[in-house]
């Protein structure tokens, strides 16, 4: 059930997407007399799910839910139309029009999904206001990726601010150190200490080459039993069982999940000791720890409970006006997010960690909430915007770069030429979309 509530949602969020950036292009090229032939929500390789003409244009729906298109007259464009390219020009075709309308018409697209970006945003904090943290009330602490312990977090810490500001988000944290190079933390431990950390300059390479930009912190969990067992792995080979509880590790009692994890990370390739709660009867077993940190338990998702600091979030309302003025900034400090993680992108790992619309899916909620689905869709709104803007044949991008390059030197890139750059950024994006995609089949399928 919750693969199919996930996937009604991407499917929703990304037709009103795609839908509403055609509607970016479809508009201009009417307003400067430019003929649009045909408006399809999916892709209709030889046959549509649905047509219908409506004065010089097709109307349709596709069986293809990757995306969607307009065809304009007179463009090279996926649909490869040579044999209306090898036409006399017309009056009424995108390319008998002045270079500047033919970039306004290209651009539509990215301006109308920044624009809806910012409008969802404003809806959103309007109509439901933002959800923040009390920090005073977080009697547990946060739970801390193990990786941030060597700089002087501990599990359970208070984050009382961050470069001098007061905490209010938790979970975009990560995000925060890994595209704004925030480094400035005074951290209340456990104990009542309070003390300062200062991470590197170079702490957002660091925690995305060691995987810690995920769940950097977050809320703390109580320690769920065991769901099921590995038998390659340790955990199999000493006898643990589903449904056994794990009290300690090393002598250390594990109360939250984020113990467990710690001692895992910290004990990469070591045996550790650990006491274990089994048919009522605590035991003791001693195991090996393999070198990724991997003990060989799983456990259901739906076991794991939130510790009392739940109580510590709250619900910051907005009139109109203020909700205007927080969503614009969000919507610019998700833009800058979107162009800023291309550093990230464009490494060995970040290829490895390209995902496809399974991906996707799993960032919406199991459970249908539209305030949670409003949220992302703004998210994925200025994504599409900037993914459009990348300077790639087949893109509006690729086709904005020929534009600015003709309005600078005054000739337009002959037309062999673009038919051919058309088909290099097709089979470029052709292969990108089976890599991603093929990447969450085969990881659905192997787990």
């Amino acid at each position: 059930m919750d693969f199919w509530v996930r996937a009604a949602q991407l499917i929703l969020s990304l037709s009103l997407l795609i839908v509403l950036h055609e509607f970016g292009h479809y508009l201009p090229a009417k307003w400067f007399n430019t003929k649009v032939e045909k408006f399809y929500l999916f892709f209709n390789p030889y046959f549509s799910v649905f047509k219908k003409k409506i004065g010089d244009t097709e109307w349709g729906l596709g069986w293809i839910p990757l995306g969607g298109y307009v065809k304009i007259a007179g463009m090279v464009d996926e649909s490869m139309d040579k044999e209306q390219l090898a036409q006399p020009v017309q009056p009424w075709e995108f390319r008998a029009k002045p270079a500047w309308q033919r970039l306004i018409i290209m651009l539509g697209g990215i301006i109308v999904n920044i624009i809806v970006c910012f409008v969802i945003y404003i809806m959103v904090l309007a109509v439901w206001g933002e959800e923040k943290i009390d920090q005073t009330k977080m009697v547990n602490g946060v739970s801390v990726n193990p990786y941030m312990e060597q700089f002087g977090f501990r599990q359970g810490d208070r984050i009382l601010t961050v470069d001098g500001e007061k905490l209010d988000e938790l979970q975009q944290l990560g995000g925060e150190i890994l595209i704004f190079n925030k480094r400035h933390f005074k951290v209340q431990h456990q104990d009542g200490k309070i003390e300062t950390i200062v991470l590197p300059e170079d702490i957002g390479n660091k925690i995305w080459e060691n995987g810690a930009e995920k769940n950097t912190f977050g809320f703390r969990f109580f320690m769920p039993k065991v769901d099921s067992v590995s038998k390659k792995l340790a955990a199999g080979r000493i006898g643990i069982k589903p449904g056994d509880q794990i009290l300690k590790v090393n002598n250390q009692t594990i109360t939250f999940y984020d113990e467990f994890q710690s001692q895992m990370y910290h004990n990469k390739g070591k045996k550790v000791s650990l006491t274990l709660l089994s048919d009522g009867k605590e035991i003791g077993k001693e195991a090996l720890i393999n070198g990724e940190g991997k003990l060989g338990v799983n456990f259901d998702e739906n076991d794991f409970h939130a510790s009392s600091d739940t109580n510590a979030v709250y619900t910051q309302n907005y009139s109109f006006g203020e909700a205007f003025v927080s969503g614009f900034g969000k919507g610019l400090r998700t833009m800058y997010m979107n162009v800023a993680q291309f550093k990230y992108v464009a490494t060995a790992k970040g290829a490895k960690s390209v995902g496809g619309v399974g991906s996707i899916g799993k960032l919406f909620p199991a459970t249908w909430n539209w305030q949670a689905f409003w949220t992302l869709t703004a998210f994925l709104s200025m994504m599409l915007a900037i993914m459009n803007l990348l300077p790639i044949p087949a893109l509006d991008g690729g086709h904005v770069m020929f534009l600015i390059y003709e309005m600078i030197t005054g000739r337009a890139p002959g037309q062999k030429f673009m038919e051919y750059a058309q088909y290099v950024g097709f089979f470029l994006l052709l292969g990108l979309i089976l890599y991603a995609n093929g990447k969450d089949l085969i990881g659905a399928i192997t787990g």
